[in-house]
């Protein structure tokens, strides 16, 4: 540990903070607030994170991982500076870029399925408006909530963007939409539960929730524990097993649908920056911060480094495939997504 906080005041470093470090923490159950899925007031210490005070405790209960203490909205900040989102419109360099946008198309499909034409649709935490773009193309009318107004430059223009630092400061009337999209967001969030509750409000009635996290209790996670690369601590606030995800859905007064285990864009990398991150010999999610499209200030890692990393993204591509179909066929993704209707 360096002592070091990456939450101190001042502009925050994006891949800083992917390059911290996370070990493994036990100990006896401690007070905590209420948990936000079934309401135990205890936590197990699970991962410490360098330089930052707050830990990550499981709930003994349902099994929902939580960041304690929980960061302060100054804090929150500045977990999100404008490197995070990339230059407008993209993220990645512009291989890796063109390959998730193709992948992110093909999984409009899966969104639009059953909706009428010209349905209203909103993504919350839209980000750069990937989704709603394609969405766009198909004929839906498409809107966006974004905390980051950064996030949301070069989105189409045909989406509807809201800024709001959350989703119920958004303004829209009850029984606004027809789907409602919450994609790798709710685990960013600090109040889970209420963002859940508005989306409930806004959506119409049997309006379609899809709902995508990281999977906290699946077989990636359990596999590679601390080095997990779909913890990234301390931005995701919450950790949500399956289980604890669907009680909530239904506590909240969903009906709660199908759970879909296989992510093309999100599992097979998983899997391999969650091994690499386990070689003492390589920094923590090394890999990502290759492919992320850095700021012009940001330095290169060595070349050496380089070489090795496309090197083992070659060969682990194959293996993390199967491993990915493996943990599909388990009903164990490293991430899933969950529908639901009001």
């Amino acid at each position: 540990m360096t002592g070091q906080s990456p939450l101190q005041p001042g502009p925050a470093r994006d891949l800083g903070l992917y390059r911290l470090a996370v070990r493994t923490l036990t100990g006896a159950p401690e007070p905590v607030a209420a948990c936000p899925v079934c309401r135990s007031e205890l936590g197990l210490p699970r991962f410490g994170i360098e330089g930052v005070e707050s830990r990550v405790l499981v709930c003994p209960t349902c099994g929902l991982g939580r960041l304690h203490p929980m960061l302060d909205s100054d804090a929150l900040a500045r977990l999100y500076p404008d490197e995070y989102y990339g230059e407008p419109g993209t993220k990645f360099q512009p291989l890796i870029e063109r390959m998730v946008r193709f992948v992110g198309e093909r999984h409009i499909t899966f969104l639009s399925r059953g909706l009428r034409p010209g349905a209203r649709i909103l993504d919350v935490g839209c980000g750069r408006g990937v989704i709603l773009s394609a969405l766009a193309d198909r004929g839906f009318e498409v809107h966006g909530v974004e905390i980051s107004a950064e996030a949301a430059r070069g989105a189409d223009p045909r989406a509807e963007i809201r800024i709001a630092s959350r989703l119920a400061d958004a303004g829209y009337a009850p029984e606004s939409f027809d789907e409602i999209i919450i994609w790798h967001v709710l685990e960013h969030l600090a109040d889970p539960r209420g963002a859940l509750e508005e989306a409930h409000r806004i959506l119409k009635p049997g309006g379609r929730l899809i709902v995508a996290v990281p999977n906290f209790s699946s077989l990636q996670a359990r596999f590679t524990g601390a080095a997990w690369f779909h913890l990234d601590l301390p931005r995701h606030l919450y950790h949500f097993p399956l289980a604890a995800l669907r009680r909530l859905l239904d506590d909240v007064g969903y009906s709660v649908g199908p759970a879909y285990h296989f992510s093309l864009r999100q599992n097979p990398f998983g899997w391999i920056q969650s091994v690499l991150n386990r070689f003492p010999s390589l920094p923590r999610n090394s890999l990502y911060t290759l492919l992320h499209r850095r700021s012009p200030e940001e330095p290169r890692p060595p070349i050496g480094l380089r070489a090795r990393l496309w090197f083992w993204l070659i060969v682990a591509t194959p293996p993390a495939l199967v491993a990915t179909g493996i943990a599909t066929l388990l009903r164990s993704g490293g991430s899933v997504h969950v529908v639901a209707t009001r």
